[in-house]
């Protein structure tokens, strides 16, 4: 059972490790004026062609 649990945890700990890679350039919230003046509009999925 402890094995199963060990397990389930390690999974989880990875898929939450994976799952912050996405984000690329530093992070602002969208509406901060002054951030998008400073890093610019980071390129989205779309314009990835």
């Amino acid at each position: 059972m402890t094995a199963r649990l060990a397990l389930a945890a390690l999974l989880l700990g990875g898929a939450l490790l994976l799952a912050g890679c996405g984000q690329k350039g530093p992070l602002y919230l969208p509406g901060d004026e002054a951030a998008a003046e400073r890093y610019g509009n980071p390129p989205s999925a779309d314009d990835e062609s």
